[in-house]
């Protein structure tokens, strides 16, 4: 049978959940995180022809390496927030921060990445009308034409960390019992 859902905290992901305590899970959450399954998959399939940092790595290889510095930063940032004002308090707003601070983390990066090709194709080009279409080029293909794709690559990763995060390092919060009474919101006219 279907539960009803009749109140917000009814539906999936809104229990409240705390870090668990053991270091190891969060250090797990992270490794799961990096390791998106359609990229490492890939590996398989078609090996990179690259592996050494500089201009010609494989894109999937950059793709990890971002995550690799990204996913435990993210997971910095999260904590912090939690001690300064106790949110997110749910695994969904775990996995929904997760998922909205990679989309602007790939849009970012995916301008970046665009801006430093542009500059570079100046240097490389013959003269002024060769630069300035190389320019055009680069941005039109790499920033216009690119950047939906950069964007979608980026939210879906996010969001496979989001979810190993808010699951392997989050654990539900116990749930607090009243023994004084102070926990109710009406006071039966003691105000």
């Amino acid at each position: 049978m279907i539960p009803k859902l009749e109140k917000p905290e009814d539906f999936p992901g809104q229990e409240r959940v705390v870090w668990r305590p053991e270091p190891q899970r969060t250090v797990l959450a992270a490794l799961a995180g990096v390791a998106w399954p359609p990229i490492v998959l890939t590996f398989f399939i078609w090996p990179p022809q690259n592996w050494l940092p500089g201009p010609e790595i494989d894109w999937r290889v950059r793709v990890l390496l971002v995550g690799l510095l990204a996913i435990p930063g993210g997971m910095w940032l999260l904590a912090r927030e939690r001690e300064r004002t106790g949110r997110p308090a749910t695994r969904l707003g775990v996995v929904w921060r997760f998922m909205f601070y990679g989309g602007l983390l790939s849009v970012a990066l995916a301008a970046v990445v665009a801006l430093l090709l542009a500059v570079f194709g100046l240097f490389e080009a013959g003269g002024i009308a060769q630069a300035a279409g190389a320019t055009e080029t680069t941005l039109l293909i790499y920033g216009v034409g690119g950047l939906p794709f950069a964007v979608v690559i980026g939210v879906a990763y996010a969001l496979w960390a989001g979810l190993c995060t808010a699951f392997i390092a989050f654990t539900p919060q116990p749930e607090v019992r009243d023994r004084l009474g102070v926990l109710k919101g009406d006071r039966g006219g003691d105000a």
